[in-house]
């Protein structure tokens, strides 16, 4: 049986990637994926601190993360496709939404 510290080391890993990609790509696309990232190393440390505790709550809250996720995502893909539709890119610093040209 794999110990409950390597789970918590990849997801921290995970969870590290993630937040490294958010903080230094600039295309929006690649801001939602870290995102995502980040949210899947939450997922996997409270499946399996469930696991460990022979709890199904953790779990149970995984499953509703995943579920707000991939609501988010639908909603973020469709702000993204607007946003390109507006202003022909996807890169953060190249443009600015209150801003009117």
């Amino acid at each position: 049986m794999v110990p409950l510290s390597w789970y918590l080391i990849v997801s921290f890993c995970l969870f590290g990637i993630g937040l490294v990609g958010f903080l230094i790509r600039r295309n929006l696309i690649m801001l939602l994926l870290s995102i995502e990232i980040m949210l899947n190393a939450v997922n996997l440390s409270l499946v399996a601190l469930g696991h460990y505790l022979q709890d199904i709550r953790p779990q149970v809250m995984a499953l509703f993360i995943i579920g707000c996720a991939a609501g988010a995502v639908a909603v973020g893909l469709i702000l993204l496709v607007i946003t390109y539709r507006n202003k022909a890119t996807l890169k953060v610093d190249e443009f600015n939404l209150l801003r009117e040209d």
